[in-house]
């Protein structure tokens, strides 16, 4: 069991809203079948549905279903929570410190390694809201000119997308796509660089 101390939760935000949870770089099963309480997977930050989803498959991946199920609220209350980035890490070690101090009057005993305090989230400061268009500019480096003719839409619907700080669904579907699209066209250019040194070698 002291193996499984290495491992951590991350999880990710991506600016178009999508959330990625995994744990040992493996992504975190949802757990529909034992504990359904979110339609739309994870989530945290909050103390809401999906964020119970979350502490829920969290602590069943390092305890049981019936200790998961008894203290998922209150794993989401003190921990996921406070989970408050975009991107965050949360130690297998930390969860198993916080197992066992919560299991003390359960009549089971956890065969955990020596427990670690769990580190209390630190108050971080409320952002400046964002601006998705701007955010979505920032990281592909180019301007709102250059994003509304990637979309094909006039420029005025992208700069109206920015006012209202907001994309529509298929706007968002067709950002994703350009995205996939120009990383998978990097790893072909990088592949073709890669076989011009060994030609030239």
């Amino acid at each position: 069991m002291a193996i499984r101390n290495n491992h951590v939760f991350k999880g990710h935000k991506t600016l178009l809203g999508n959330r990625y949870v995994t744990y040992a770089e493996v992504e975190l099963p949802v757990k529909y079948e034992l504990f359904s309480k979110s339609k739309d997977g994870f989530d945290w930050g909050y103390n809401g549905s999906a964020s119970m989803q979350l502490a829920f498959s969290i602590l069943h991946q390092l305890s049981d279903a019936e200790f998961a199920t008894e203290h998922a609220s209150k794993f989401c209350n003190e921990v996921i929570k406070s989970l408050n980035s975009r991107d965050w890490i949360l130690n297998a070690s930390d969860v198993i410190s916080w197992i066992e101090k919560n299991s003390e009057d359960v009549n089971r005993p956890y065969m955990f390694s020596k427990p670690m305090d769990m580190a209390k989230p630190t108050q971080k400061p409320k952002k400046a809201k964002t601006n998705i268009v701007k955010d979505v500019c920032r990281q592909l480096s180019i301007t709102q000119k250059n994003l509304a003719e990637i979309l094909e839409v006039p420029e005025g619907t992208v700069s109206s997308w920015a006012v209202k700080n907001e994309i529509p669904r298929l706007g968002k579907k067709a950002i994703e796509f350009y995205i996939q699209n120009k990383r998978n066209q990097d790893v072909v250019d990088s592949y073709k660089n890669f076989v011009k040194l060994l030609q030239s070698a």
